[in-house]
């Protein structure tokens, strides 16, 4: 208790408190500019923090790191352009609610669950990182082979009736990860000996093209439409009462607090991060949603405005943040590639993340994860303020003038990383094929999913065969790798109740018939 008092202590100076609320701010406002995410937002303000003393510089990369996420929502809300990638799921469901006049509402949701789920994860950081660290080392090459595969599995409970074209959505996004040097060989592959696919396609760009100009598309089309109707295009929702009922509230909370968990689970694993997080918990949110409420009077359908679908993602990826950083702060680990930009954060300043870290800087230690909690309910005031500038702003364009907005900002949002004009030209290439997979009804999230995970998925492949001398059965062995056995056996249950849940309504629809 003495030492988590001393963090507050550290946090308490007005200058440390200023650097705080400065970083929440800039994160709000950077995470809600399509293609800024939050990588960017932190390596950005990095070169700032040198001259500063190190508590003020760590209190501001905490703040940008807690709030570039949540500022990513609101894009996806109002045009479904995720600002960050942790809210690309949160565009679905939040742009269908504001289309229906609700888009305050969906902003406050995915406001108070960021708020919910940060403040969740912090208290477990604060309480529980020595034990929590302890959990992160039982996970070597096995555990993380079958966590991509529990996280690809995952998105079959979103899919329903649309498994077959959801797997093949995945295996593509697999296909397109295997672009690039071969982490195991460092062959090239599927470069056609262009030097901008050495690396791989680069995600950015191509987070930007999926979603920004897809968006951009789909709203050109809509004005077409207009035109040729001879009908005036919809205007741009306007925010309205931000005000969320106590029904709501109620009904969210078990929402929140399991998406937390979900959160806090993944984003104290090396390499899992946010999106793995999101889609885990979308997943859980959906199979609560179509057993409560789904066919109810006034209820949309699952990824047409339903308020889990909103909840859960914003939730999640906020308790990541906090989470993410047990085993950098007590192991020196990095938990997502945000968190391990906090190494070079604290090597500016001469520190060393892992236990000696606790025992050689106690109250910066200790004031960062303090920090982190601070960070979270500040949150949410500075988010209101946020909201209404965006409103009198964003809100007051035309949709004729919006199409070009949201293709400059998706251009520039690819060029910023690497400064390279080849990503734009895969932004809009990316656009383009997300648009006719929108067309067709492939869905895009399984396929965001392959591409996150396939790295993951093929280096923890190779090294765990290569430990076991090529046998596959380390990943089903309950006594060695209990942990992968585990998310195994969950994994072939994603995918067998989808069928046999399928099987008895068709029985339950046949006994009908033929009663009637």
């Amino acid at each position: 208790m003495d030492l988590i008092l001393l963090g507050f202590q550290t946090l308490a100076s007005p200058m440390v408190l200023m650097m705080l609320l400065l970083g929440v701010f800039a994160g709000m406002v950077v995470g809600s500019i399509p293609g800024i995410n939050d990588n960017i937002a932190f390596a950005v303000f990095i070169p700032f923090s040198f001259s500063m003393p190190p508590e003020q510089a760590l209190a501001l990369m905490v703040g940008v790191y807690c709030a570039a996420a949540t500022g990513g929502a609101i894009p996806a809300i109002v045009i479904k352009v995720p600002g960050t990638a942790s809210s690309l799921l949160t565009a679905e469901d939040g742009n269908a609610m504001a289309r229906k006049g609700l888009a305050g509402r969906a902003l406050s949701i995915a406001i108070t669950s960021s708020v919910v789920g940060g403040v969740l994860s912090s208290i477990v950081l604060l309480l529980f990182a020595p034990s929590l660290a302890k959990v992160a080392l039982k996970f070597g090459y096995v555990e993380n082979f079958a966590l991509a595969i529990l996280g690809l599995s995952s998105v079959v409970g979103l899919l329903r009736g649309n498994i077959i074209k959801g797997a093949i959505a995945a295996l593509i996004g697999l296909l397109v990860a295997t672009i690039g040097f071969s982490p195991m060989t460092g062959a090239a592959r599927y470069t056609f000996d262009s030097v901008n696919l050495i690396e791989g396609i680069p995600f950015v760009p191509l987070l930007v093209g999926l979603f920004g100009i897809a968006a951009m598309l789909d709203l050109k089309a809509e004005l077409l439409k207009s035109r040729a109707e001879n009908a005036a295009p919809d205007a741009l929702p306007t925010i309205g009462s931000l005000k969320l009922p106590r029904g709501l509230v109620r009904r969210l909370a078990p929402v929140w607090g399991a998406s937390a968990a979900i959160g806090n689970m993944i984003g104290m694993l090396p390499g899992a991060g946010m999106l793995m997080a999101i889609f885990l918990a979308y997943n859980q949110a959906a199979g609560r949603f179509r057993r409560l409420f789904a066919g109810k009077p006034g209820e949309p359908e699952w990824g047409e405005g339903a308020p889990e679908g909103i909840a859960a993602p914003e939730a999640a990826n906020n308790a990541v943040t906090a989470s993410s950083m047990v085993p950098l702060l007590s192991l020196g680990i990095p938990g997502n590639s945000t968190s391990a930009l906090f190494i070079g954060a604290l090597a500016l300043h001469g520190m060393v993340p892992g236990p000696l870290l606790f025992t050689q800087h106690g109250n910066i230690a200790w004031m960062i994860i303090v920090a982190f909690l601070a960070a979270n309910i500040v949150l949410w005031p500075v988010a209101w303020v946020v909201l209404r500038t965006v409103s009198q702003y964003v809100f007051s364009i035309r949709k004729e003038a919006m199409v070009g907005v949201i293709a400059l900002l998706c251009l520039m949002g690819a060029y910023s990383d690497g400064g390279n004009l080849f990503n734009m030209w895969v932004a809009v290439g990316a656009g383009l094929v997300a648009y006719v997979m929108r067309l067709a009804n492939i869905p895009l999230g399984p396929a965001i999913l392959g591409l996150v995970l396939g790295p993951q998925l093929e280096t923890s492949l190779h090294n765990s065969l290569t430990i076991s001398q090529g046998n596959w059965g380390v990943f089903f062995d309950v006594a060695e790798h209990p942990i992968s056995a585990g998310m195994m056996f969950a994994s072939a249950l994603l995918w067998i109740l989808p069928a046999l849940l399928g099987l008895r309504e068709r029985g339950r629809a046949k006994k009908e018939d033929q009663q009637t």
